[in-house]
């Protein structure tokens, strides 16, 4: 079960990272913003567009088969590590800078994901009738 869960939770950390970086060159696009005929049928046409949609499509039933077996408090933390895998790819992708508060962010971010792990696994083996 526990790699079902780590599977599950890097699937949806890839898909929500790949959804994110198709809205950012779906953006990129798009420019300039006006509100125009032009500029609606540039994010129409745009594949990026359509890769965001299919991969909010694919995060949304990834997490969705993910709450029937995980308790919510951890899933909901490990959900948001797209923040840090999105900041790592931009930064590779778009040259965008890494500075001190982007990583003592992602460091508090995956450390909240530990703790919250932590203190649902000790739950489960304080009370192991109670399960979610």
């Amino acid at each position: 079960m526990k790699r079902f869960f780590l599977l599950g939770f890097l699937l949806l950390m890839a898909v929500d990272t790949f959804a994110q970086i198709c809205f950012k060159f779906a953006g990129s696009q798009a420019l300039p913003f006006e509100w125009s005929a032009e500029w609606l049928a540039r994010i129409m046409t745009s594949p990026w567009a359509y890769g965001a949609v299919f991969g909010y499509i694919c995060a949304f039933f990834t997490w969705m088969t993910l709450l029937r077996h995980v308790p919510v408090g951890p899933s909901f933390a490990a959900s948001h590590l797209e923040l840090v895998s999105v900041t790592l790819v931009s930064v590779w992708l778009f040259d965008e800078q890494l500075n001190v508060w982007k990583i003592l962010g992602g460091l508090c971010i995956l450390l909240g994901v530990l703790c919250l792990a932590r203190g649902e696994q000790e739950e489960a083996h304080a009370s192991p009738e109670s399960t979610v």
